[in-house]
């Protein structure tokens, strides 16, 4: 039997933010064994700790159809479970072991409660894309997307293709057309599609987002840390916010009655951007699998 855990994570209440399950795994499960795994559970992503040292624990993380280098919900959740159940003392500070490399996760306080906050790794900003094009993948015409910035792929591990939208009307209107998507995603790395407004809900907040991955077995996911670190760098460098210094809060999930909150802090230094996500992670339930 293998330990389970299930946690939200950029939650602000249980059973809100996105799913995660984290399977206890001493690294003797079989890659098709933690993909049926994965499959089964049905979460946009579960995760196996192959070891949980706080330096150093090796996780690797799996969509419902393949295996991916990198996600963000996946790291914070999981740093959250072997800091609270896996090692002793609550260490401030854990590292994960990713296909990607080691991604550090810090806790400090933000809003009154302790969050997760992850650095992510120097970003890539790759090829921009037609309008048009990413219109069509969206089912929006062309004066929905906000042609005073580019639509672009961006990766800090996991490469996502980031469309700037007029307004939430917009954003709230996206029906994601599969033929237009396998189109521009085809034979492109990047299969993440994040879409951004500057028109959120609450004030308290700066943007509103939402991310679709279907070639990943992912229609539509409640919170995206990966591809919001993506945002994070993309804001930075064209100064989208006013400056080259980002501090925002994210709203995702809305459509998807899972609200979530990401908070994001970037920094573009010329050379690279440094990129940081952040958010809280909520325990769900243990248990084990047979």
């Amino acid at each position: 039997m293998r330990a389970l855990h299930l946690v939200d994570v950029f939650a602000t209440e249980r059973y809100a933010g996105n799913q995660l399950a984290v399977v206890e795994s001493d690294g003797s499960l079989a890659d098709a064994e933690m993909q049926a795994i994965a499959a089964e559970m049905g979460f946009s992503e579960t995760t196996f700790v192959e070891s949980a040292a706080p330096e150093g624990a090796r996780v690797r993380i799996f969509t419902p159809e393949a295996e991916i280098p990198f996600a963000g919900h996946p790291t914070l959740g999981t740093a959250h479970v072997i800091r609270e159940r896996l090692v002793e003392g609550r260490p401030d500070r854990v590292v994960l072991d990713l296909d990607v490399g080691a991604v550090p996760v810090d806790v400090r306080r933000t809003d009154g409660a302790d969050t997760l906050w992850m650095t992510q790794r120097p970003p890539t900003f790759g090829e921009t894309l037609d309008h048009a094009a990413l219109g069509d993948v969206l089912s929006l015409d062309e004066a929905a997307l906000d042609r005073d910035w580019p639509v672009q792929v961006v990766s800090t591990g996991l490469p996502t293709i980031v469309v700037p939208l007029a307004n939430r009307a917009a954003l709230e209107g996206i029906d994601v057309d599969r033929a237009a998507y396998d189109r521009v995603t085809g034979d492109r790395e990047a299969k993440n599609v994040l879409a951004f407004c500057p028109d959120p809900r609450h004030d308290a907040n700066d943007l509103a987002v939402r991310v679709f991955a279907p070639a990943l077995g992912v229609p539509e996911d409640p919170a995206t840390g990966s591809s919001n670190g993506c945002l994070a760098a993309y804001l930075a460098r064209h100064a989208v916010l006013g400056s080259g210094h980002v501090a925002a809060r994210v709203e995702q999930g809305y459509e998807l009655g899972r609200p979530s909150l990401v908070h994001l802090e970037a920094v573009d230094r010329g050379q690279t951007v440094d990129v940081e996500v952040g958010g809280r992670v909520i325990d769900v339930a243990r248990g084990e699998l047979l």
